[in-house]
């Protein structure tokens, strides 16, 4: 009986937050909605079920869902923006997804990949956010400008993003949630034929996914 009443209690709930499709007319759910009421009804089938201190337990654990996606995302990114303030790491958000920019200028060396010391403490402070936030997979992107070859490029790239997933491991980040990837050349945000531009190009990009 105490299962049918949370389910019926979630379903009135999710009834009171449709918002209606201006093109098809069609009634949805908030995302953010529906992914905590989905948290609500397994933490609440599971309180249901077992004694009192599983059912602290589980909604300890299930903390995260209950909260919904985006708003878990929020406190990410709003603690990466306070951690990550004056050392040049730019933060972007797009959806339930951050980006964390880091420029090779304050990151590695001309033509290196090997971190550079001083920036040891702004990787300190995102692999501590990220130690936190546990429910999320990190994409590692390495990129360059394009001066010299294609092959030098993308292996330089790789090698760069490998670095700093590298590091984050040894923070404590475990590495089955980290996926470093070399792009060379091939993805640049401004022009090449300008030092300017090609600053900007060599870059190491991190894109922080939460677990659906």
């Amino acid at each position: 009986m105490k299962n049918i009443a949370i389910s019926l209690l979630i379903l009135l709930f999710l009834a009171s937050c449709t918002t209606s499709d201006p093109y098809t007319g069609e009634n949805k759910i908030r995302k953010s909605v529906k992914y905590g009421a989905a948290g609500a009804v397994v933490c609440g089938l599971i309180g249901a079920t077992r004694n009192s201190k599983s059912a602290r337990n589980a909604a300890a654990g299930c903390a995260a869902i209950g909260a919904g996606v985006g708003a878990y995302m929020d406190h990410q990114e709003a603690e990466l923006r306070r951690e990550l303030r004056g050392t040049g790491v730019q933060v972007a958000r797009d959806g339930d997804q951050i980006q964390l920019i880091m420029p090779s200028n304050i990151t590695f060396n001309s033509a290196q990949y090997n971190i550079k010391s001083s920036f040891y403490p702004s990787l300190n402070s995102v692999a501590k956010v990220l130690y936190k936030y546990k429910d999320t997979n990190l994409d590692v992107i390495g990129h360059t400008d394009s001066v010299g070859g294609d092959s030098y490029n993308r292996d330089l790239s790789y090698k760069r993003a490998y670095s700093v997933a590298d590091y984050l491991a040894a923070q404590g980040i475990p590495g089955s949630r980290l996926s470093p990837l070399g792009l060379g050349e091939s993805q640049p945000i401004a022009n090449n034929n300008s030092e300017a531009g090609r600053s900007k190009n060599r870059r190491v990009e991190l894109y922080i996914t939460a677990v659906q």
